[in-house]
């Protein structure tokens, strides 16, 4: 029988691994504030961003993905480490993107019944773990320069998962103990005088576009969010890849006909509600409600609510700590 390898809290054991404190004591006033949070990611492992416990569900390949997706959105998780009881070890990630991917491809109308969903494994879709990094500035460069969400921290010892590191991690990681460094003074411009952010070719969907047109969107476009925008430009709600998860939780995934209007009127896919930014605030305040409210990007809004331009984790990501050595993960 497909098993499901449920490990419900891991508890972080604070060991000699977690140097924070000790490693922020180096980080001296001489640095300029350019390198203060390069310097700071290179001298902290992945296991120190780890938190004192956390949820980690485990999935066996042999598992249906159908199964495998309500375990998800059960679990309130967007991926999870696949392991092989064949192979005896882990051998990579089921995320959102691939139920997304899986609704793109097979989706006809809804009057046919999407069967790859029904009765596939895992194992058909399964994809591989991205190369071992030493610590937390390396992973950032693998996150941004492989365009992915979330990296699983292996115990080198037992190869058994120990968590999985994302873009939001690091940066609380990052925010929690930021006021034992150094603060930048850069963090006091306004968005709108640093190059942080997109600000061209922002993909946007109207309310009266289909569920379907959203996930072209996210397929071909590749980004995680999308602006509901109406018919004079002016945002109304944001739809990303973690609400189309909840199709799987609703049984409505034959349907994609629905319009973004009345997914965001029923509700019934949990619509993420906008956080904006605007251009005068500064990076600082930017940093901090991203922070502060768990979240994956801002919308920068001019003052009639018209998008301008998307904020996200791996902007920030990419000029606080790639940036300044040198390294353009993100936009090459």
């Amino acid at each position: 029988m497909p098993r499901v390898l449920w490990v419900s809290v891991i508890l972080r054991v604070q060991t000699s691994y977690c140097c924070c404190l000790q490693a922020m004591e180096p980080l001296a006033e001489v640095q300029t504030d350019t390198f203060i949070y390069m310097n700071f990611m290179k001298s902290h492992s992945c296991y120190d961003a780890i938190p004192t416990s956390s949820k980690l569900v485990i999935f066996d390949t042999t598992l249906q993905v159908k199964k495998a997706f309500f375990a998800l959105v059960a679990n309130g998780v967007r991926a999870a480490p696949l392991w092989d009881s064949k192979l005896q070890c882990f051998v990579g990630m089921l995320t959102i993107t691939d139920f997304i991917n899986i609704l793109h491809r097979y989706y006809k109308s809804p009057l046919v019944q999407i069967y790859e969903l029904e009765d596939h494994k895992i194992e058909t879709w399964r994809g591989l773990f991205n190369d071992a990094v030493r610590n937390l500035f390396d992973a950032i460069y693998s996150l941004l320069k492989n365009k992915i969400h979330r990296l699983p921290v292996i115990d080198p010892a037992s190869g058994n998962v120990l968590h999985i590191l994302t873009h939001k991690r690091i940066l609380k990681f990052l925010h929690i103990f930021g006021s034992m460094i150094p603060r930048p003074r850069f963090l006091q411009r306004q968005i709108r005088e640093v190059p942080i952010g997109t600000f061209k070719h922002i993909a946007t969907i109207q309310e009266s576009a289909s569920v379907y047109d959203a996930l072209s969107l996210f397929v071909e476009r590749r980004v995680s969010a999308l602006p509901v925008v109406n018919e004079r430009g002016k945002v109304v709600a944001l739809y990303s890849r973690f609400d189309v998860i909840n199709l799987a939780a609703q049984k409505n995934y034959n349907n994609l006909n629905m319009t973004m209007r009345e997914v965001i009127a029923s509700r019934f896919c949990c619509v993420e509600g906008v956080l904006k930014c605007y251009p005068h605030e500064t990076l600082e305040t930017i940093i901090d409600r991203i922070a502060q409210a768990e979240v994956h990007r801002l919308v920068l809004v001019d003052s009639d609510d018209v998008v301008r331009g998307i904020v996200s984790l791996s902007d920030l990501l990419q000029a606080l700590v790639l940036s300044p050595a040198g390294i353009d993960a993100l936009y090459s």
